[in-house]
């Protein structure tokens, strides 16, 4: 068995190649611009270990992770246009350097790259697995929507925020882990019980996101907090608060929201800990995380084999960045 930064080392020097031919390079130089980055490789360093928990990483697993991680870039260049960013991870965004239009054709060109590995796994699996990246593909769409669609909206519940997170976020990350079950061999029971352990997983760490965005230290965090505050992004902490604060406290929000003041994060800040939504976060977090854990202790494979997944979960979520 690997632990999850050794899966993390491997696959990084197996990526790092390049994707796309020499011409038009004006098309294909973005896109190896945008992947020269790096990243945290998270979502296919969790399809290699979702297969590892079962059998031995085989090539075909490397094949799919390779498919998941171009996806996720694809997804992150369009997201960057949708929300007009300037930067990501210090570097200056593919439609700032390269123009919006071109930007966009990278993003589609890298997911038709994607597919292009899938297509290269073994045929007793390729429909499960394309069955499988097809649905979850679909529906990190409807999440980013969901999330368009929210920032419209003056009333927005827990329940269809959650929806959202588990659309957006979530279930690539579960995807991830059973399409490597699927690939070492897993039953349909296991498959279940890794994709519901992912998903909660992925919810988990939206929560704890959240968390250290407003109450993060800025020095671990690498970055100054209360950004979602100064962009009035709908979280679960804001969301919490709207539903547990007393009159005045609503009226004060929604002002401070309207109005941006220079010391909205500090007054919002206030109101989210005088009505506990610190405290409750963490609880909240804490609930996903040991419904995650359940999952994965259901797993019917020998104890010691998810020792990495165990591992993966704690770097996730007990970060302080």
């Amino acid at each position: 068995m690997h632990t999850f930064k050794e899966l993390v080392a491997g696959f990084g020097d197996r990526f790092t190649v390049k994707h796309f031919p020499e011409t038009p390079a004006t098309l294909y130089e973005p896109g190896e611009y945008f992947l020269s980055w790096g990243g945290k490789r998270i979502r296919p360093v969790m399809c290699l270990m979702g297969s590892e928990l079962f059998a031995e990483i085989t090539p075909d697993a490397y094949e799919v992770a390779t498919a998941i991680e171009l996806f996720h870039n694809f997804t992150l260049i369009h997201d960057d246009i949708m929300d007009e960013a300037p930067l990501r991870r210090g570097m200056e965004t593919v439609h700032m350097k390269y123009g919006t239009n071109t930007a966009l054709l990278t993003g589609d060109v890298m997911m038709i790259r994607a597919y292009e590995y899938l297509s290269r796994i073994n045929t007793l699996y390729l429909s499960r697995i394309l069955q499988l990246f097809n649905k979850t593909a679909r529906e990190v769409c409807e999440g980013q929507q969901l999330d368009i669609d929210f920032e419209k909206m003056t009333d927005v519940s827990m329940d269809a925020y959650i929806d959202m997170i588990s659309l957006k976020t979530s279930v690539l990350l579960a995807a991830s882990l059973e399409m490597g079950a699927i690939m070492g061999g897993a039953s349909e029971g296991n498959c279940r019980h890794i994709y519901e352990f992912g998903k909660n997983l992925g919810i988990a760490f939206q929560i704890q996101d959240d968390y250290l965005d407003a109450f993060g230290d800025p020095e671990k965090f690498g970055k100054e907090v209360g950004g979602d505050i100064r962009q009035n992004k709908k979280t679960f902490l804001l969301l919490h608060a709207l539903e547990v604060a007393n009159t005045d406290q609503k009226k004060l929000l929604q002002e401070l929201m309207t109005n941006n003041p220079a010391d909205k994060v500090q007054q919002v800040l206030a109101i989210f800990k005088t009505c506990g939504v610190d405290e409750w976060a963490k609880k909240l977090k804490d609930k996903y995380l040991q419904t995650a854990l359940t999952h994965l202790q259901d797993i019917a494979v020998l104890s010691s084999r998810k020792g990495p997944l165990e591992e993966l979960a704690a770097f996730l979520i007990q970060r302080e960045y």
